[in-house]
């Protein structure tokens, strides 16, 4: 009997398509503007018109078949999704000056690459007549079985197989840490760049998605949603690859908040945390089960505890998990949950056939049809 419902945020409560947004942007952004690579300044702007945005996302995620293989393979992040698309672009961006700047290219692609390197990439691609070609990522990356953060590997064979250059250089590290921050400059805007980070703007002039964001359902029918399973005795939590302050300032600004118990929302703030005092356990953002695991524990238990619980859980079919994605499956997969696959996340009604596929327990339409499972 189900006693605890853990709730995905992005694609479930709330929209995806301006995190999208931001993650397109944010390559644009690296590949464009003079503070990263500068290939185009005069088509970099802070402030793009929603035309502009369609078509930048369009260009740059293939008009999102770039995201839907993705997470196809479990990734779940956008950071992670920045830092592929950004980093095969500009292994791309190598292959047509290897013939002439091999020297420079292997003593990039054998250090830690910051902003700094990437103004110096910048002047030397500027000298050469390369373009861009957004539409090899997913038949450069289908060769792999590569599967969640094995994808970052596969940058290092495409570097082998375009430069000759044997490398690992493209591991998560400095260049994520970039992606990272310029992503959330476009997310938070100035306002919150230095709370999101702590660090201030590299590019100001940025006002944030921050106060736009979009409810999968009407507000009023997810806060009566909430109140019911509230007073039907129901524990409810979330595990979301949102960071806290992208996570509790909308459910505030919604009037979503006081129903959780805080200790049970678990974002990437969280996460980060983790993977900080505890490195030897890898990563642990979706598909790992950590962050279900802590919202069903609470944030009072330690760390390590959470880390250390034997899986599947002796009482995991007591468990529903609800997310859009097949990261979030996987992750209620190995807690022994049940999986409640809502049709709102990137792919919508197509990801039917996928999760039928993964037989998850349960496929709705919406997160208001949650209530049809516990109480029917």
């Amino acid at each position: 009997m189900i006693n605890t419902i853990l709730f995905d945020v992005d694609g479930v409560l709330l929209s995806e398509e301006r995190y999208f947004d931001a993650s397109a942007l944010t390559v644009w952004e690296m590949l464009m503007s003079p503070n990263y690579l500068g290939l185009s300044p005069e088509q970099f702007t802070t402030s793009p018109s929603d035309e502009e945005i369609n078509k930048i996302r369009a260009t740059v995620f293939q008009h999102d078949k770039v995201l839907t293989f993705q997470k196809s393979r479990g990734l779940n992040a956008n950071w992670d999704m920045i830092y592929l698309s950004f980093c095969h672009q500009l292994i791309h961006l190598f292959s047509q000056i290897k013939d002439h700047e091999l020297e420079k290219i292997s003593k990039w692609c054998q250090a830690p690459i910051d902003r700094d390197v990437l103004i110096e990439i910048g002047r030397i691609l500027r000298q050469y007549d390369v373009v861009l070609d957004f539409s090899k990522f997913v038949p450069e990356f289908e060769s792999s079985q590569a599967m969640k953060e094995e994808l970052f590997g596969h940058l290092n064979v495409l570097v082998k197989e375009k430069l000759g250059i044997e490398t690992t250089a493209f591991a998560k590290g400095e260049l994520w840490s970039v992606c990272e921050h310029a992503c959330q400059e476009w997310y938070v805007g100035d306002e919150y760049i230095a709370t999101s980070t702590g660090r201030p703007s590299v590019q100001t002039g940025k006002s944030g998605f921050l106060a736009n964001e979009t409810t999968l359902a009407p507000v009023g029918k997810i806060a009566k949603l909430f109140q019911s399973l509230v007073s039907a005795g129901y524990t409810i939590g979330v595990g979301t690859g949102r960071p806290e302050l992208e996570t509790i300032q909308p459910f505030q600004h919604l009037a979503w908040l006081h129903y959780f118990d805080e200790s049970r929302i678990v974002t990437a703030d969280d996460v980060l945390r983790a993977e900080k005092s505890y490195p030897d356990y890898g990563h642990l953002a979706k598909p790992h089960h950590f962050s279900f695991l802590r919202a069903l524990q609470g944030k009072g238990t330690p760390i390590k505890n959470c880390l250390e619980t034997p899986l599947p859980l002796e009482n995991g079919g007591e468990v529903l998990i609800v997310g859009d994605s097949l990261a979030d499956l996987l992750a209620a997969r190995a807690m022994g949950c049940q999986f409640a696959a809502v049709l709102t996340g990137l792919s919508g009604k197509a990801a039917r056939e996928e999760f039928e596929e993964q037989q998850a327990d349960y496929i709705l339409d919406s997160v208001i049809d949650v209530k049809d499972i516990l109480y029917n």
